[in-house]
């Protein structure tokens, strides 16, 4: 073999060397699809109406699939996918996701599903995400969280569901999630079953903002537990059963800001459940509640920038647990909502002693005593009374009697 034919030989190696190395790191890629790499592929805006997870390498890690034509998401869509850890489904048309949709994915960190017709977050939906960090749900058509939706998504950090119009969480709707860091919920929520926190186990914040609620009622955050913040504020929050926060517990940070409230029937939180900080500020209280009706029993209480009636309740507010042991601060620090000539002035403005007290702040026992006062100013008046008639006359009704 001469010189030359050596050197032509290995050329001709050198080149099926590597055309076998370009086929075996570049995947057969879909028309639809661009792939980067074996672990990155992007097929948006291709037309796609199906998962296509047969034709997708084994290997991908991020995958995008934004605005094609996927209606429904069906269970195990992207099973044998083991190593996908990023994926968008953002700009479709998804109005179903069935039951264990994104099974069999134990890397995916993150899943985004945005701008889509996504009415209902199904049972089941987001089941067994084990190691999921992110799930973002923003600007869908999202009314209803059905129970254990993200049933088995222990490990998720942020949960975003804002701009949707969501009207209803079910219980037990966040069932399942443990030590997540933020939820993040949309504004204009109407109806929150008993039972709906239940299971919400280690979350660093909660906001629940611009509700319109007939009330808030028995067990609606039962099973709420080990929060850092959690903050009902800029609602309307019909009247307060004091039952509704029987069962939530190890809250550091509990706010209610900023809120509308007809009525309180009673507010009880008791020290076994170990709230840290309650704040009360900048509410608008139409109706004073019964001292009697009120526990507090907090390691910290702030009460500032509220709304009250300044009528002949006022001294059952004073005399209450809101003060916090401390009339004259509370009193600086809070407003008149009623009646319209003190209405938006401080408390301290008024001459509190000059105004009379309501019948009903009678407590039972002064009552007692106020009955008992009158009688007994009756009997004296009867027998001085006696005392002034003329003695035959007093002599005579006396023999009569």
């Amino acid at each position: 073999m001469n010189l030359e034919n050596y050197h032509l030989i290995r050329w001709a190696l050198t080149l099926v060397f590597l055309h076998r190395a370009t086929f075996t790191l570049v995947p057969v890629c879909l028309p639809e699809c661009i792939c980067l790499s074996q672990t990155q592929v992007i097929c948006n805006a291709g037309g796609l109406q199906e998962i296509p997870k047969k034709e997708l390498p084994l290997s991908v890690e991020h995958l995008s699939l934004t605005r094609n034509q996927f209606l429904v998401i069906k269970s195990d869509s992207f099973a044998g996918l083991r190593y996908l850890r990023k994926l968008s489904l953002d700009g479709n048309n998804i109005s179903i996701i069935k039951p264990f949709a994104f099974r069999g994915l134990p890397r995916l960190r993150e899943l985004s599903i945005q701008q889509t017709s996504l009415a209902t977050v199904s049972q089941f939906a987001f089941a067994g995400l084990q190691n999921i960090t992110a799930i973002y749900l923003s600007y869908n058509k999202i009314k209803r969280i059905e129970s254990y939706a993200f049933a088995g998504t222990s490990n998720l950090k942020l949960l975003v569901l804002t701009n949707n119009p969501l009207h209803r969480i079910e219980r037990h709707a966040f069932s399942g999630l443990n030590n997540v860091e933020r939820i993040h919920l949309p504004s204009g929520i109407r109806m929150i079953e008993p039972d709906a926190f239940d299971g919400l186990d280690t979350v660093g914040y909660i906001k629940l903002a611009f509700m319109d609620l007939p009330g808030l009622s028995t067990g609606m955050f039962k099973g709420l537990t080990n929060i850092g913040v959690f903050s009902i504020q800029e609602s309307d929050l019909g009247i307060l059963e004091g039952s509704a926060f029987n069962g939530m517990s190890l809250i550091k940070n509990f706010n209610i800001l900023n809120n509308k409230i007809d009525a309180i029937d009673y507010f009880n939180i008791s020290e076994e459940q170990k709230i840290g900080h309650l704040k009360i500020q900048g509410n608008h209280i139409l109706e004073i509640p019964k001292t009697d009706a009120l526990l507090i029993e907090v390691e910290k209480l702030t009460v500032t920038s509220n709304h009250f009636p300044c009528n002949c309740h006022i001294h059952s507010l004073l005399e209450g647990p809101l003060t916090n042991g401390s009339v004259n601060e509370f009193i600086a620090k809070n407003f008149c909502i009623s009646p319209l000539e003190v209405n938006g002035l401080p408390m301290s403005t008024l001459d509190v002693e000059g105004i009379g007290r309501c019948e009903d702040d009678l407590s039972k026992g002064s009552l007692d005593d106020y009955k008992y006062s009158i009688s007994r100013s009756c009997e004296l008046g009867v027998f001085r009374n006696l005392l002034a008639l003329p003695f035959t006359v007093l002599l005579h009704s006396l023999v009569i009697r």
